[in-house]
């Protein structure tokens, strides 16, 4: 993935990996729902991905590190792909994505068990940063010390 002529800046360059419509549902059903085929891929996702997308997804995911690709002992013609460290440390960004989405969409109530499950508390930086925020776009006074 080539971003010569990109920003370095790191919010860009996880965008370039991770900032189309398809990678982070692809991400939540190898880690969340342990599909780990194509075709598991393919037809056990609810939000229809085509196979030339899953196939482009999954070459970028693997050429970034983020996943492995392996030929499957159980099947010649089948690979299976597996998270990378790198992969299992984009749970907490899927979380705090799910987290967003429950908490400001319109969710199907059944759909939240990660969110339930991966539930967490803000890191104080993250709340300060916040309530700053609020106090600058919204007008807000902060009632945190």
């Amino acid at each position: 993935m080539a971003t010569a002529d990109r920003s370095r800046c790191p919010i860009n360059l996880a965008v370039e990996v991770l900032g189309d419509r398809w990678t982070l549902l692809i991400l939540r059903d190898i880690a969340f729902a342990d599909r780990r085929h194509f075709r598991e891929l393919l037809r056990g996702s609810e939000e229809s991905i085509t196979s030339s997308i899953l196939a482009d997804r999954l070459e970028r995911l693997t050429s970034t590190g983020i996943l492995t690709r392996a030929d499957d002992p159980t099947h010649r013609q089948k690979a299976r792909y597996t998270l990378t460290e790198k992969g299992i440390e984009l749970v907490p960004v899927i979380a705090t994505v799910a987290q967003w989405g429950a908490t400001h969409c319109p969710v199907d109530p059944e759909k939240t068990d990660v969110v339930l499950e991966l539930a967490y508390e803000l890191p104080a930086t993250w709340a300060h940063r916040m309530d700053s925020l609020r106090a600058h776009h919204l007008g807000q006074q902060t009632t945190r010390s």
